[in-house]
């Protein structure tokens, strides 16, 4: 009975069915309406409160059917066992390292309500700069629905592109999202847009996404996933502008020459400073909502220097804060990151044949391949080093690198490690151990020193050449004179006598003189 009588004002109201009844009454405070219209909307409200002891059930049955799923991450070998979430998709993420420490669901597709406009605002700080002017449109202003979010811009009215980021983040702003991929693209096509969109999330690592608009509205080409989102939330939470919009509890566009009046908005989201689920250690966070959405929430926290991105998806509120803070406590708790260059043990000069190079030919005054020291991976608190695999590729996009060295626990990637020729990064050790933050007087200088790559065979072939060769020359110099030659023996013999009367002769001419004087 209820759907039917929906559907009749529905069509009395021009709404669609997948509006939400309750929206039907916001448009009569911006217009007069008839008062069929009216009554219609008031005779939804009451019907709507009649099925909200039933909405209820229906919710906890899907939710407690969520709880149930499996959760992927549960099953590796000696993994942290993860907590229960009501949301049918979920994930923990490292962001450095991009390891995936809770999974749930998390390449299923789903609908992503305003966290789109993460990938949205990332473009528009990729693309633009903060103090441009975005000029909304008739399509910008009248293509959003009345009923979802916005700030109430109308045609022709301006503001800067900074202020745009902060209507889109705080408030949610669906026209100002419009707004801002026209002034982008220079179209008002959204097709242009979404191309732009869709090839960024392919360059950030997503796998199972596709964009159509730059604000979520639904439409059902319009999905991504748990994964993908944290794969863009990396690049989103690495900007710190964008983070500190997103935390913002207030928005305040003040009046000018080109917005007549002020934009004044609070920001809803319950888990930033003030809110009812405030949660201390986070950086930045969106959340979405629609029909087919439900509640999605994208969101970062950082902790002793390991920042984590979880995503929650096809949630109901206010669960999908409890799941967020649920999963950052479980990652914070049970994980934690492992300086490589500091613990590995396995790769080292003694087992590798590579050879130092420096001024001098084997010279040890700088290395020729080092581990980069600022590279790390992640492992459950009850793991060692000495529990993870590792494999080695030599296809390297880099000029500075040789090669990448990936870690794995019990098939989980855990994060890689570069090998780093020291033409970039000069070491004391091959593969040097973690030495702090601050480098040493004798290591700057190092970095001025050239680096002589050795060509080991060319090196062995010559040395064994100038040995031959003197052995060669010792050889023959013992036989000469082992073995003296008949006319070399007298004509020795005639010089060594000759050599003898030509001193007795000097003698007795000394004496002679001697005996005239005295």
């Amino acid at each position: 009975m209820y759907n039917s009588f929906l559907s009749i004002c529905q069509k009395i109201t021009g709404k669609s069915r997948q509006t939400d009844p309750s929206a039907l009454i916001a448009p009569y405070r911006r217009r007069r309406l008839s008062a069929v219209s009216v009554c219609a909307a008031i005779l939804l409200s009451f019907f709507r409160c009649l099925t909200v002891s039933a909405a209820p059930s229906e919710i906890e049955q899907r939710l407690e059917a969520q709880r149930a799923m499996e959760i992927q991450s549960n099953l590796v070998e000696n993994w942290p066992t993860g907590p229960v979430v009501s949301a049918e998709s979920a994930i923990l993420m490292e962001a450095e390292t991009g390891t995936v420490l809770y999974a749930k669901n998390i390449h299923q597709k789903q609908y992503p309500a305003s966290t789109t406009k993460i990938l949205t605002t990332l473009i528009a700080t990729e693309q633009c700069q903060m103090d441009e002017m975005v000029t909304f449109s008739h399509d910008a202003v009248f293509d959003t629905p009345r009923d979802s979010s916005h700030i109430a811009m109308d045609v022709g009215q301006a503001i800067t592109m900074e202020q745009c980021l902060n209507a889109i983040l705080i408030r949610s702003a669906n026209e100002v999202s419009f707004a801002v991929a026209e002034h982008i693209t220079g179209t008002s096509d959204w097709q242009v847009f979404a191309d732009m969109m869709n090839q960024r999330a392919k360059e950030l690592g997503c796998l199972n996404s596709h964009f159509v608009n730059p604000n979520g509205l639904p439409d059902e080409n319009h999905y991504t996933t748990a994964y993908d989102l944290a794969m863009i939330g990396r690049a989103f939470f690495a900007n710190e502008m964008l983070c500190q919009i997103s935390l913002t509890r207030r928005l305040e566009i003040p009046a000018s020459d080109t917005l007549p009046q002020a934009k004044v908005e609070i920001n809803q989201m319950a888990i930033i400073p003030g809110g009812a689920y405030a949660y201390e250690y986070l950086i930045g966070c969106k959340t979405g909502y629609t029909n087919a959405a439900r509640s999605c929430l994208v969101s970062a926290a950082e902790r002793d220097g390991m920042k984590l991105i979880c995503v929650v998806m096809h949630d109901e509120s206010p669960y999908q804060y409890e799941d967020t803070i649920a999963l950052f406590d479980y990652g914070f708790s049970n994980f934690e990151k492992v300086n490589v260059a500091q613990t590995e043990t396995k790769y080292d000069i003694d087992n590798t044949g590579f050879f130092y190079g420096g001024n001098d030919i084997f010279g040890s005054s700088t290395p020729i391949l080092s581990l980069n020291r600022d590279d790390y991976i992640v492992l459950p608190r009850t793991a060692s080093f000495a529990d993870t695999e590792s494999s080695i590729s030599y296809d390297t996009s880099s000029e500075y690198q040789a090669a990448v060295i990936t870690y794995s626990y019990h098939g989980v990637d855990i994060g890689s490690v570069r090998v780093n020729f020291t033409v970039s990064q000069p070491r004391t050790h091959m593969f040097d151990t973690f030495a702090g933050s601050e480098e040493s007087e004798e290591e700057e200088k190092d970095a001025q020193r050239p680096v002589i790559y050795v060509n080991i065979i060319r090196v062995l072939i010559g040395m064994g050449v100038v040995c031959a060769i003197i052995i060669i020359a010792a050889l023959i110099r013992a036989f000469l004179k082992k073995y003296q030659f008949s006319g070399w023996g007298n004509r020795r013999a005639w010089k060594k006598e000759t050599r003898g009367r030509r001193k007795k002769a000097k003698r007795a001419n000394r004496f002679r003189d001697y005996d005239f004087w005295s």
